[in-house]
């Protein structure tokens, strides 16, 4: 199979994150072992989904791993010009969800198996492909927890997020949470018995408007944009209609920190002052919905020599949107973004991925291959 193949394969399967991903890792496992690949699945908690890892060469010497995630966003939009689950062709372009991110990536590095088992590695080459990134990173921690098992602690860590195959040693961190506010419903006309929810929420979201000024004041990292930590109220939602006395408001948050700073430390200043509605009568819940670190590798890091080598490019500084890199380096090791595609294709109806960058990022990964050669 070549790599059109194999991505038309991958599209094929609507590997909604949150989902059950079977089918999907299924099939990827069983093109591995076609090659005599070392392959394990590594079912996650939820019993219906599982994260994958495969090894060629020996696993007890230091290599690198390439990792992505077989899940994609949903494609309900209706602007789509034809099935999202069906790879189409037109010229160069290869239209459906998840052809950049990221599944061409997957796609490119499966093709290249045949070449790099054919190839004496002295150094393996590890594939780590997760679930559920797409909803806050919640698979992958559990295949890096299982890690050392697999294989010796790994040289570098590629993460195959779309960057126009220019190698990014950089991204902000992220944290995200779900505000519940429960009051007590009544007619409208009589306020004095009902606790409106809504009304509560509005000091809580003034509380978020307010922490997000003050970031604009710094702490800075000039290589992002912004470049500062950010944090916004993505949803708000509530109430029944106009003359019943509100119950319920929730409020989605999420903040991006710059390297050093704590995500969730940004979200703090909300979750106490909507915890102190509770002595005004209001019942308060706070639940995380997702949670990944910053990405900082150093420029002088030998991951970003080698990228720079592979390339022909020097990596970039850093890039806005967030990966599983973070997670890889908060767990010990040296980690880079590096995959075919742009990210300002993905996430949209007509995603797109180039037949050029597939075929790059082949070659980028056989190259790697023969890097580790005997």
């Amino acid at each position: 199979m070549d790599v059109f193949d194999i991505l038309d394969r991958l599209v094929a399967f609507p590997s909604v994150a949150g989902k059950p991903n079977g089918d999907i890792a299924g099939w990827i496992e069983a093109y591995l072992a076609k090659h005599a690949t070392q392959v394990t699945l590594l079912p996650g908690p939820e019993g219906d989904r599982s994260n994958l890892f495969a090894t060629i060469g020996p696993c007890d010497v230091p290599g690198y791993i390439l990792s992505g995630h077989m899940d994609v966003v949903p494609a309900s939009e209706p602007q789509w010009s034809s099935s999202p689950f069906a790879l189409r062709k037109e010229g160069e372009r290869l239209y459906g969800r998840g052809t950049t991110d990221m599944k061409g990536f997957l796609a490119a590095v499966l093709a290249a198996v045949p070449t790099l088992a054919a190839l004496r590695l002295a150094r393996p080459i590890h594939f780590a492909f997760s679930y559920d990134e797409e909803v806050g990173c919640r698979g992958v921690p559990h295949l890096i927890a299982r890690l050392p098992e697999l294989c010796a602690k790994p040289l570098g860590v590629i993460v195959g997020e779309p960057s126009g195959l220019r190698a990014v040693r950089g991204h902000k961190g992220k944290a995200a949470a779900r505000l519940m506010i429960n009051g007590r419903s009544g007619h409208s006309s009589r306020p004095d018995l009902g606790l409106n929810a809504i009304h509560a929420m509005a000091g809580a979201l003034s509380g978020a408007v307010s922490e997000a000024e003050r970031l604009t004041n710094g702490p800075f990292d000039p290589d992002f944009e912004p470049p500062y930590s950010s944090l916004q109220a993505g949803v708000v939602a509530g109430g029944h209609q106009v003359n019943i006395i509100p119950d319920t408001c929730t409020l989605d948050l999420e903040a991006r920190a710059v390297p050093g700073v704590d995500p969730a430390s940004l979200l703090a200043p909300v979750k106490a002052r909507a915890e102190a509605l509770a002595a005004q009568g209001f019942r308060v819940e706070w639940k995380p919905m997702s949670a990944y670190p910053a990405l900082s590798l150093p420029q002088d890091a030998a991951l970003a020599a080698l990228l720079r080598e592979l390339t022909g490019e020097v990596p970039l500084a850093a890039v806005s949107y967030g990966t599983e890199a973070g997670l890889y380096q908060d767990a010990g090791f040296d980690a880079i973004i590096c995959g075919p595609g742009d990210i300002d294709r993905a996430h949209k109806p007509d995603e797109y991925i180039l037949a050029s960058e597939l075929a790059a990022c082949q070659r980028l990964t056989e190259a790697l291959g023969a890097r580790c050669a005997a």
